[in-house]
């Protein structure tokens, strides 16, 4: 089976967020002491993805390759691509497409956290289907806000809907989509909806018109966070400093990943906590070292 690669959509203007958006990239902004972006591709190690693709507007890329370099120093490899405008999620398979190479794929949106303790299986089930595709449904009070899945009465699933003023469920289809090979054919396509975008729930249903969509229930364990808010920026620093508090363990840190995985050597890790050793995030790094 040829192997998946990884996207991160990570482009937009951020407008919600105004005025903190109006100077550096959402996806850059801090969660309490790492990077937002370190979160999705934290992701996609866990699923054991090391390819993978950066989608940034054009004015915000330096950044992300200042923040990111080429990945080597994680065990991965960073391609950036450019955003030129945020036309749908949908666009990301296109502008990916020479960068994919007829691979399959698993998108995580910039701005998404996922954790849960049993999240590494599930996305090792959602990477196992060769063929078709996974996206993850988890409860939400709001779900007018999301991509809703619309269930038939025997459980299967009938369509997905965005932002419908009537959701047909409360389950809303998170920002991690596992689609094999044809999701670029599939995303061509798709049609500019009455916003203008490619929506990437057309895509997701040309997948379930032909039974080759499954979607994968995240349950109570699981937290899923979306950080386009003033208050949901907030809540998931607060979330991401209460578990880190409690535990003593750190979550979205791609030099542990990196380090358990075997993708970096001990050597390298020590140069990497020592880089960072002025704060906890690099005595953490150090403590991970063997003794």
């Amino acid at each position: 089976m040829t192997t998946r690669k990884g996207i991160i959509l990570a482009g937009g203007t951020g407008t919600r967020l105004h005025p903190i958006t109006l100077g550096v990239s959402k996806q850059l902004l801090p969660i309490y002491d790492k990077p937002m972006i370190y979160y999705p591709v934290t992701v996609l190690m866990l699923a054991g993805i090391r390819e993978i693709a950066i989608i940034t507007t054009p004015e915000d890329q330096p950044q992300f390759r200042r923040l990111l370099g080429d990945g080597a120093r994680w065990g991965l490899s960073f391609t950036f691509i450019v955003q030129p405008s945020p036309d749908g999620l949908a666009q990301a398979y296109l502008l990916a497409e020479d960068f994919l190479a007829g691979a399959p794929s698993a998108m995580v949106l910039g701005d998404n956290i996922f954790f849960g303790h049993g999240l590494p299986d599930a996305l090792a089930a959602a990477d196992a289907r060769a063929t078709g595709g996974t996206v993850f449904g988890y409860r939400v009070a709001d779900p007018e806000r999301y991509g809703v899945v619309d269930f038939a009465p025997d459980g299967t699933v009938r369509a997905i809907v965005e932002k419908p003023e009537r959701p047909p469920s409360h389950f809303a289809v998170t920002g991690l989509y596992f689609l094999d090979a044809s999701a670029p054919d599939r995303a061509r396509a798709v049609r500019p909806s009455a916003r203008g975008e490619l929506e990437i729930a057309d895509l997701l249903q040309s997948y379930l018109d032909e039974g080759a969509l499954a979607v994968e229930r995240l349950g109570r364990g699981y937290a899923w966070l979306d950080t386009g808010t003033h208050g949901s920026l907030l809540d998931a620093g607060n979330f991401v400093r209460t578990l880190q508090d409690r535990q003593g363990l750190q979550m979205g840190c791609p030099e542990e990943i990196a380090f358990q995985k075997g993708w970096i050597t001990a050597e390298s890790l020590r140069a990497e906590a020592l880089r960072l050793q002025k704060n906890d995030y690099g005595r953490y790094l150090l403590r991970l070292l063997p003794a």
